[in-house]
């Protein structure tokens, strides 16, 4: 449906408006840094882009509006000839604007060289992870009995449980708590011994080889192991993630059982062992909004493992990586084959800005709910998420609302893509990279023109 253009004043009262509530309401985020830095992230659903930039009135049934046109390839070229050549994007930018609706390539600069995606990878596991498993299921974390007086902490591969006292809230909004655990298993009058924790759902390297050595422990990744608490967390405020997330979990579940002296170690549930406890994550549509908005590196490495256990591949980073491209050539999206990890952490990760435009076109277009919520749970310009605090300056905040994008910024690469209607309402799904970039402040300001333009088309 057509959409019209509120006035500049009347659109910045409405976001200042809403991002007035949205702050009320005590909304929390998580972030992604390093030279591999998004910003805080709201965790709160966003706006639909129609909430923000208004829409006409609808027109009777009789007069229905017509669609509007695809913008002609010429016309997108001139809109972005100048900004595409910005300083600031550094000696190379390859990008991608593809219509939604026909698929037609409306912009096209070397969009199919592989490279660098760095965060925008995610948006590569957030469609896989929708492909294969229900919006609406949960993972499970259980424990079960173990011998010689011990209880097994088995983990499912949530990330997102939270050691926060029950009450209290953790990093992440609808975590499970270890809280419920424990006193799920002091009402069984569950007395043990020690607490091993089974990690077997994972196989690998906890640690990718392809990541840099300063990458764990961070404030942004930690060891993937398949229990953790708070994204790798030992205790939910800390700002340095673990290197032994697992134990740390461990330690927590017998803080919550009020035994923090209970001894812990790794090992293997008995087979057929007795159920104890069980609490479930929030749905995996709201884990992967949670990846989408705060750029978490430890959700997105645990949903390449669902994928890799949805596709009976290993749950390692080789093994969610193959899976997540597997997933992607069969929904006819080719993601190539450089994709070594879930969450484009890895500097030697390769994806070209037409796989990721391809994602963005496959999820908006898709008639599946799953797939849609990709798409919904993206960060929106100059409201929510990495997006939060741009698109509010100058003439870039024509794009505030209008765009929905993933951020990513490695050194020396900083990439940008999702969708964003122009101004007759059409959706154009795009991607942009500039990877030979020298200031991040720089080329963001830079692709965030370019998705303005696209939004002035």
């Amino acid at each position: 449906m057509s959409r019209s253009r509120l006035p500049t004043a009347a659109r910045l009262l409405l976001i200042m408006v809403l991002a007035a509530a949205a702050v009320a309401a005590g909304f929390a985020g998580s972030y992604f840094v390093r030279q591999r830095i998004d910003k805080p992230a709201a965790t709160t659903p966003p706006p639909t882009p129609a909430a923000l930039r208004g829409a006409t009135s609808p027109a009777p049934a009789e007069s229905p509006v017509p669609p509007a046109p695809v913008p002609a390839p010429a016309a997108v070229a001139e809109a972005l000839s100048g900004v595409a050549g910005a300083g600031g994007l550094g000696s190379r930018l390859l990008a991608e604007v593809v219509d939604v609706q026909t698929g037609t390539v409306l912009y096209d600069r070397g969009a199919t060289t592989p490279t660098t995606p760095a965060s925008t990878a995610k948006l590569l596991t957030a469609a896989a992870v929708l492909a294969v498993r229900p919006p609406t299921a949960r993972i499970a974390t259980r424990v079960v009995e173990g011998t010689g007086g011990a209880i097994v902490l088995v983990g499912g591969g949530d990330p997102t449980l939270t050691a926060a006292p029950a009450g209290k809230d953790g990093p992440y909004r609808d975590a499970a708590r270890m809280s419920d655990l424990a006193a799920q298993l002091r009402r069984a009058h569950v007395q043990p011994t020690k607490i091993v924790v089974d990690d077997s759902l994972y196989s690998g390297p906890a640690i990718s080889p392809a990541w840099a050595p300063e990458d764990v422990p961070s404030d942004y990744a930690s060891a993937i192991t398949a229990v953790m608490t708070d994204g790798g967390r030992a205790d939910p405020a800390d700002a340095i993630r673990s290197s032994l997330p697992d134990l740390a979990a461990a330690h927590q579940l017998a803080k919550a059982l009020g035994r923090p002296q209970l001894p812990v170690s790794t090992g293997l549930a008995p087979v057929r062992a007795r159920p104890l406890a069980t609490v479930s994550s929030a749905p995996f549509a709201r884990l992967v909004e949670q990846m989408l908005q705060g750029s978490d590196n430890v959700i997105a490495e645990s949903l390449a493992r669902q994928v890799a256990v949805a596709e009976n591949r290993p749950a390692s980073f080789t093994g969610g990586a193959a899976a997540v491209r597997a997933v992607l050539s069969r929904l006819g999206v080719d993601p190539g084959a450089g994709l070594v990890d879930g969450s484009g952490l890895a500097d030697r990760d390769r994806v070209s800005a037409a796989s990721l435009a391809g994602v963005m076109r496959l999820v908006a277009g898709s008639a599946q709910p799953g797939l849609h919520a990709v798409e919904s749970g993206l960060p929106v310009a100059g409201w929510s998420g990495t997006l939060a605090d741009r698109f509010v300056k100058g003439s870039q905040r024509l794009a505030a609302g209008v765009v929905r994008a993933k951020t990513g910024t490695l050194t020396g690469v900083s990439t940008l893509a999702g969708t964003v209607h122009d101004r007759s309402g059409r959706l154009l799904a795009f991607a942009l990279v500039a990877d030979r970039t020298h200031a991040t402040l720089d080329a963001e300001t830079a692709l965030d023109a370019i998705a303005t333009r696209l939004a002035d088309l």
